[in-house]
């Protein structure tokens, strides 16, 4: 086996993971914990008789259903390089969500602009990590261009909201192949093949979501799974904890606005011989705004200073006699940025049906181009400004960007990619709601923590055209290559013949000078002239 000093070189780890799990198994630690809920519409319902439970496993009928596998790890149960990490941290959270548009019939409303997001606290805010964390994301999640989080992350307000993170990122992530890998190779006990089938499932994830604080020590993983047909099979190891639910939607009776019913079926594997029925409800900070869709696009032509329009079909507030507001939150790779003075003048604003600029990352260099950057990006919070709502009625946004110069390339194009942004009311909750006992929680979102842990969150479904994603594509001008270097040659040749013309002219008129003094005679003497009078 190969050694070498921490961090190795060669292996994203240091010793072998079966060798890490013989190390590890007369250490006491809490061991790994599942929860897996399937969660369907009324009619997609399944009997409980027709559900077989043996030993630690459950089976039954294929069932059409949303599915999300939550499970709670001890951090002595992760690869070496990231307990280092986790255990210089005090918050880390990665939230990566699918670039293909999807509706959710569960308590999973949260949206977050298309790619990979990393929210990050040190364990020393004073000495933030170097290049450790950014070598995990690279072995995790393929070529990352993260150098470390000083250089790459931008800094985020700790004077607002204390559940604020200290530092974010921001990459752009189709899909999570090589995580997969990652998980395969690096997590997965050798011959576990549920865990390697697992890690496979992950290609077809909706979202999946890992998160960490320095208070709890623990490690929380999250996927899920689009409206489709599931199997319906579960199977447990002996020494884990495994919770199955089967969930539909329900209406218990003094239900809340601001709360989410649910009713169905409970399983905790290797302790019931059968499902157990239950009902419940629990707040939830984020909601599908009801009979509400946009779209977004970029108006023609695109120049260097392209504008995005959104398209909203409502200008309803979801909640009546509530403080609410409409937001849009937009995460920009660093090829493209707001400028935010710009975005300070109000009549502008008012002229775009915007209200204001409530929140931009810093620092955001207005005149730097892409190729001389090491920052990801920068995040823009915006207040949108709808119309009447007593008109109910389609309107649109639009927000000015400015385009960095790129590097060149062949044909003199590059395509740029910039996600769409998020979209959704803001609206007050009543005093003393808490949101703390939401067993779907999701926190930690990039604009989340712009706001008071009493707002709730009513989302915007995105509608794109037929066979689009949530990637904008833009093709932006730059130095073709190939006439640049015809350019550079011709610059050259031109500058060289200009160069031996005066080269010449200078020895021609030193030649002359030579031949004047050196010739047949010298010049002579001017006559005199005489006057007259």
């Amino acid at each position: 086996m190969e050694t070498c000093k921490y961090p190795c070189a060669s292996s994203p780890r240091t010793i072998d993971i079966t060798d890490h799990y013989k190390i590890h198994k007369h250490i006491p630690y809490e061991k790994m914990r599942q929860r897996i809920t399937f969660f369907h519409k009324n009619e997609n319902g399944v009997e409980p008789r027709a559900l077989r439970i043996a030993g630690r496993s459950l089976s039954g009928p294929d069932i059409v259903a949303e599915r999300e596998d939550r499970i709670t790890l001890a951090l002595e149960e992760l690869p070496i390089e990231l307990q280092h990490v986790l255990r210089q941290s005090q918050e880390l959270y990665i939230r990566w969500q699918k670039p293909s548009p999807y509706t959710t019939i569960g308590p999973w409303s949260s949206k977050i602009p298309p790619g990979l997001h990393v929210f990050y606290t040190p364990g020393n805010s004073e000495k933030p990590d170097g290049g450790r964390l950014c070598r995990v994301f690279r072995t995790a999640f393929g070529p990352i261009d993260c150098s470390s989080t000083s250089g790459s992350f931008t800094k985020l307000p700790n004077d607002r909201f204390s559940h604020s993170t200290a530092y974010q990122f921001y990459h752009i992530l189709n899909d999570l192949s090589h995580f997969s890998s990652y998980i395969e190779q690096y997590v997965c006990v050798s011959g576990n093949s549920e865990c390697k089938a697992r890690a496979q499932r992950l290609l077809d994830a909706n979202s999946v979501d890992f998160s960490y604080d320095a208070i709890s020590h623990v490690v929380k993983v999250t996927a899920l799974w689009p409206h489709e047909r599931q199997p319906l099979y579960v199977e447990s190891h002996p020494d884990h904890r495994a919770e199955v639910g089967i969930m539909t939607p329900d209406t218990p009776p003094h239900l809340d606005p601001h709360e989410v019913g649910v009713t169905g079926l409970l399983t905790v594997l290797g302790e019931d011989s059968k499902p157990s029925p239950t009902l419940f409800s629990f707040p939830s900070r984020h909601k599908t705004a009801p009979r509400s869709r946009f779209s977004s696009s970029f108006l023609r032509p695109w120049g260097l200073h392209p504008t995005m329009q959104l398209q909203i079909s409502s200008s309803k507030p979801p909640m009546e006699g509530a403080s609410c507001s409409m937001h849009t939150y937009l995460t920009l790779p660093r090829t493209i940025f707001a400028d935010k003075y710009q975005l300070g003048d109000e009549l502008f604003l008012s002229s775009k049906n915007l209200s204001s600029l409530r929140y931009i990352s810093q620092p955001v260099d207005l005149e730097a181009p892409s190729y001389a950057m090491n920052i990801w990006g920068s995040s823009v919070l915006l207040e949108l400004q709808p119309p009447d709502a007593k008109e109910n009625q389609p309107w649109t946004a639009e927000i000015p960007l400015h385009l960095r110069y790129l590097a060149p390339a062949e044909k003199g194009y590059r395509n740029v990619s910039i996600p769409w942004p998020v979209v959704f009311w803001a609206c007050a909750a009543e005093d003393g709601m808490k949101f703390s006992n939401n067993p779907f929680d999701r926190v930690n979102l990039g604009y989340d923590g712009l706001f008071g842990p009493r707002t709730m969150f009513w989302h915007v479904d995105p509608k794109p055209s037929e066979g689009e994603n949530l990637y904008h594509e833009i093709q932006v001008p730059v130095l073709d290559l190939g006439l640049s270097n015809r350019i550079s040659s011709g610059t050259a040749t031109i500058v060289m013949m200009g160069l031996a013309f005066v080269v010449w002219k200078l020895v021609s008129v030193c030649l002359g000078m030579g031949n004047n003094h050196n010739g047949h005679g010298s010049p002579k003497p001017a006559r005199r002239k005489s006057k007259r009078f």
